[in-house]
């Protein structure tokens, strides 16, 4: 078998085991900016030219270096389209509570327009309004002033299956990606992701999408143009009103990465591929495991485990959030208590840890071909050097190549 590892591969084999590959429909690969060109001219509600005045100050909000979006691409598609020059425009690296872009992740993602970029600053962002939650809640929404303050708001993104969103893309790059610890922690907070319709690959009665999309509304996101990935390559975009375009492109990623499971089909072990950009860092890659556990099929027998290979030349990460994760995790003594005490609240960012925590009660997570496997071994999770080491001889084995991008569903 041969598995995503960075930016290229690594081969294994398990000749003692019996082993299942799943295979996905995959979808046809489009080119990202013809998509997206097609896109803009018939968007879901008014064009884009008639949303923006000349002289209007003008906010794009992309996204950061654990999406792959082709955010230079996007934005020099949505440039031909606003009656106003590059002094009217801003961009926005909606960073949430990740680290900052380096000047080079930003020169390779945004080409021409890396000079325009700014990287969000949580500690920065104002209040624009307030947003009704699960219940009677209501959240104040911050964001980065250069979003509070533009006459006109637009993002980039990537709709993809989303552990809490369902997929991702639409409102979120702006409300959680320019956005602070107020709506952060509170769509991150147990009582939300306890909810049943809080899973992967599910939009509709989403309380957490829902409170995301308000919050976009809340900001004046006039108008997203996101695009959608699977196996090989970008394969729609969709512009327009935000929440029509995820509804879009969520239709068109469910049709090419569902794969159907028996409900009673489960195995010792299920090897699932990450790759770049998310195995930089123990908290992306984390997401894997999570996905498969926490999805619609889980596909480990109880006790079993997921093993992961991941370079994690980053550790944990660097950024608010991966550190939070990261103490929660290397501080705690088992998943099981770790969980429990996590219900009563933590800091926006350490949600990671409490999803963790939950899948870690059923099985267990070993990480292979590790840069950091001491930081694996601190996170209640193990370390192994290949991933034959991570599998028992004679285990009933599933190969998830792309496990970030495939659905498994029972039916």
């Amino acid at each position: 078998m041969r598995l995503p590892l960075g930016a290229g591969t690594v081969e294994g084999s398990l000749p003692d085991c019996e082993v299942r590959t799943v295979e996905r429909p995959g979808g046809t690969a489009v080119d990202p900016a013809t998509a997206a060109r097609t896109a803009l001219d018939d968007p879901h509600g008014p064009a884009l030219s008639t949303l923006v005045d000349p002289g209007d100050d003008v906010t794009v909000v992309v996204t950061d270096v654990t999406r792959a979006t082709p955010d230079g691409t996007l934005v020099d598609a949505v440039m031909e389209r606003l009656p106003v020059d590059r002094d009217s425009l801003s961009i926005l690296v909606g960073l949430g509570l990740h680290r900052p872009m380096t000047d080079a992740e930003l020169r390779e993602n945004l080409g021409a327009y890396a000079d325009l970029a700014v990287n969000h600053d949580p500690e920065a962002a104002i209040e624009v309004g307030t947003v009704r939650g699960v219940g009677d809640d209501t959240v104040p929404v911050r964001v980065h002033p250069l979003v509070a303050d533009a006459d006109r708001v637009l993002s980039t993104g990537m709709v993809e299956p989303h552990q809490y969103a369902g997929f991702s893309g639409g409102a979120k790059t702006v409300a959680i990606g320019a956005g602070d610890d107020s709506l952060i922690g509170y769509t991150h907070g147990p009582d939300v992701l306890a909810d049943p319709g809080v899973r992967l690959g599910r939009i509709d009665d989403n309380p957490f999408r829902e409170t995301v999309d308000r919050a976009g509304d809340a900001v004046g996101l006039d108008f997203c143009l996101n695009v959608t990935k699977g196996p090989s390559g970008i394969l729609d975009a969709s512009a327009g009103r935000p929440r029509e375009v995820v509804a879009d492109l969520a239709a068109t990623a469910r049709a090419a990465l569902s794969v159907s499971m028996d409900e009673t089909d489960t195995y010792d072990a299920v090897i699932g591929g990450v790759g770049a950009p998310k195995d930089a860092n123990l908290y992306q890659t984390t997401r894997a495991a999570t996905y498969l556990l926490l999805g619609d099929h889980n596909p480990v027998r109880s006790g079993g485990r997921v093993v992961l290979p991941a370079r994690l030349q980053e550790g944990a990460g660097d950024g608010t959030g991966e550190r939070r994760f990261y103490d929660r995790l290397r501080s705690a003594m088992t998943p099981e208590t770790l969980y429990e005490s996590m219900r009563s609240g933590y800091d926006p960012g350490a949600q990671r840890a409490f999803v963790v925590a939950r899948a870690l009660r059923d099985a267990e997570v070993y990480v292979t071909n590790a840069e950091r496997p001491d930081v694996v071994e601190a996170c209640l999770m193990h370390a192994a050097d290949r991933v034959e080491d991570a599998v028992d001889p004679g285990s009933r084995v599933l190969v998830v190549s792309d496990a970030l991008n495939t659905l498994l569903v029972e039916g």
